[in-house]
């Protein structure tokens, strides 16, 4: 599993914009190999981070240099004004992942038995 997250820093006063112009948004992302979920999340002082989930590394990059990433990002809703600065993009590789089903820890070592 990898997870790719811009952290986005938001202006006072523009959070309620800020979440409207990802609302309003297509996100492009339904049909993608490898895409395993996205979320925005709101934390706290006008903090926003963009989750999105990916079965690997690899399906993340292939996405990046897809069509459906120029359409997700050349729609409309400028951001100028409303976030602090550029967002800061965070990516890590999973090193454990459990679910209810089955944990599973990577280089090949995994456990598919229920927890």
């Amino acid at each position: 599993m990898f997870v790719a997250m811009n952290n986005f820093k938001v202006v006072p006063g523009q959070e309620a914009q800020f979440e409207k112009i990802w609302k309003d948004r297509e996100s492009y992302l339904s049909g993608v190999p490898g895409f395993v979920q996205f979320a925005l999340l709101r934390g706290d002082e006008g903090e926003f981070i963009s989750h999105s989930t990916w079965e690997t590394r690899d399906a993340f990059t292939a996405w990046t240099q897809s069509d459906a990433f120029v359409q997700g990002h050349r729609q409309g809703g400028s951001l100028m004004g409303v976030l602090e600065g550029a967002p800061h993009v965070k990516m890590y590789d999973a090193v454990i992942v459990e679910t209810p089903r089955a944990r599973t820890v990577a280089m090949g070592e995994a456990s598919n038995s229920p927890v």
